[in-house]
């Protein structure tokens, strides 16, 4: 199914600067003072950046402390259980709070929110929220903003259709050396465990030079690397024909001048294409580094998954993209305890690790999701035996790594510097062309900058070096 964007008019967008006006003349010479709270995704993250671009446009100043606030916004994720949890308890926290401070608006937006159940879940037992809004309507933030500060009644609004994409919303990036830029929307997949495509909608791909664009006034305002977002980037741009796919739009971007380096997530296996591989292989600025989700290493599980590819045939693949690409890193996505798993799938999934030789890999317990067709499965797998085979796949997935790592002991490598390490606040950080994180030594004037450092400390999930050259870009 191809869905027709539905591109918001620019006349929309600019009643919503209308509305940015009217808040700032109703904030007037006080600093109004918001706090976001970003749960899931990298693209919870790049619409978290767009709502506090909208923000700082209407006046409003960020803080760290909910308590400070005269605006406290939670942008949620349904993914896994947890994280909806925690949402309803920092809800339910600051119940009190805004006893205290009448004044103060709490705002909801996200994935959560495009669930019937949960916003009529939160009108009634949360009334203190002021906002409710979904992944659909985030540009239409000022104007229930402003209809709430107006009125003093709680605002809803999931209405707008999930076919939408708009553009030219403020945005704030808080990384001024890299930057998350989202090239599609939605996901046509239906994987058996996952909610996305229900709360995010159909596919649908912004325009190419839409991109183009975007990234270019990034590398115009001094950002070096752009990771481009999707649920499946692999599919940008089938509702444009021979027009655009992805491999075009790298194209496009490696001619960007200014930028350094291009990285994207995520892709999925079965439309992984050769066009896409020779891409990775030939452009300048595309990291050598691809992830890609196997989920498990059992053809069965995989059907049941509804992933549309065998074990098989994403072994074949990995071998295409490392005969192509002799230096690429792959990491992948797995989970563990999926309804109905039995040892010997577990096995075939600890023997695919085994032979893929991943870098890295995200592991997860399944999480059982109302609404997908997963969660109605009897054969639900025992908490403790996931969690058993859980610790296997690690301990396996991590000796693996360590080995790969411990081969790039004393090569040099080029990092881009992003900033201090948290973990280590003497050391700065960044992450090489393949996606390895890197420490090292340097001060503050390096970050943005080009470094090549040579390796002389392995550890399972980086490396440590230090600078032999400062390149320039």
């Amino acid at each position: 199914m191809i869905i027709n964007n539905n591109k918001i008019s620019d006349s929309e967008m600019e009643k919503q600067k209308d509305f940015i006006k009217k808040i700032k003349l109703l904030t007037g010479n006080k600093k109004y003072k918001y706090k976001i709270n970003t749960f899931g995704c990298q693209m919870n993250e790049n619409d978290s950046e767009k709502l506090a671009g909208i923000l700082l446009e209407c006046g409003f100043a960020e803080v760290s402390e909910s308590d400070e606030c005269d605006l406290v916004l939670f942008n949620t994720c349904c993914v896994r259980e947890n994280a909806e949890l925690k949402v309803y308890g920092h809800l339910g926290a600051l119940k009190k709070l805004k006893s205290q401070k009448p004044e103060m608006i709490i705002v909801v937006s996200g994935c959560m929110m495009q669930q019937k159940e949960v916003v009529e879940n939160i009108k009634k037992k949360y009334k203190h929220v002021d906002i409710v809004f979904g992944t659909h309507n985030l540009f239409k933030f000022p104007e229930m903003l402003y209809n709430s500060i107006i009125s003093k009644e709680p605002v809803y609004d999931i209405s707008t259709p999930a076919d939408s994409i708009f553009e030219n919303v403020p945005i704030e990036r808080k990384d001024k050396t890299k930057a998350w830029v989202t090239i599609m929307y939605g996901c046509d997949n239906f994987c058996s465990y996952c909610i996305v495509p229900y709360v995010r909608g159909r596919e649908r791909s912004r325009k190419i030079d839409d991109i183009v664009n975007e990234v270019k006034m990034l590398a115009r305002d001094n950002v070096k690397e752009v990771t481009l977002l999707g649920q499946n980037v692999n599919s940008y741009g089938k509702e444009f024909g021979t027009d655009s796919n992805f491999a075009q739009l790298l194209k496009k971007l490696d001619e960007v001048d200014g930028l350094y380096r291009i990285r994207f997530m995520t892709s999925h296996p079965k439309d992984l294409s050769e066009e896409l591989i020779y891409a990775i292989r030939d452009l300048k600025k595309v990291s050598k580094h691809i992830h890609l989700p196997i989920q498990s290493g059992s053809t069965r599980i995989l059907k049941e998954m509804n992933r549309k590819y065998s074990k098989e045939n994403y072994v074949d693949l990995i071998k295409k993209i490392r005969l192509e690409i002799a230096d690429i890193s792959i990491t992948t996505d797995i989970i563990v305890g999926f309804p109905g798993e039995t040892e010997d799938d577990f096995n075939e999934t600890i023997e695919l690790i085994r032979e893929a030789r991943f870098d890295s890999a995200y592991t997860f317990l399944y999480s059982k999701r109302s609404g997908t067709p997963a969660a109605e499965l009897s054969n639900q797998v025992p908490e403790s035996v996931a969690k058993e085979r859980f610790q296997e796949l690690v301990k396996v997935q991590n000796k693996i790594s360590r080995e790969l790592n411990n081969s790039l002991l004393g090569c040099e490598l080029d990092v881009l510097a992003e900033g201090f390490s948290k973990n280590n606040p003497d050391m700065l950080t960044g992450r090489t062309d393949t996606n390895k994180i890197m420490n090292f030594k340097g001060d503050e004037s390096l970050v943005g900058e080009i470094v090549k450092v040579k390796i002389e400390k392995i550890q399972t999930w980086s490396l440590e070096g230090r600078i032999v050259q400062n390149n320039d870009l």
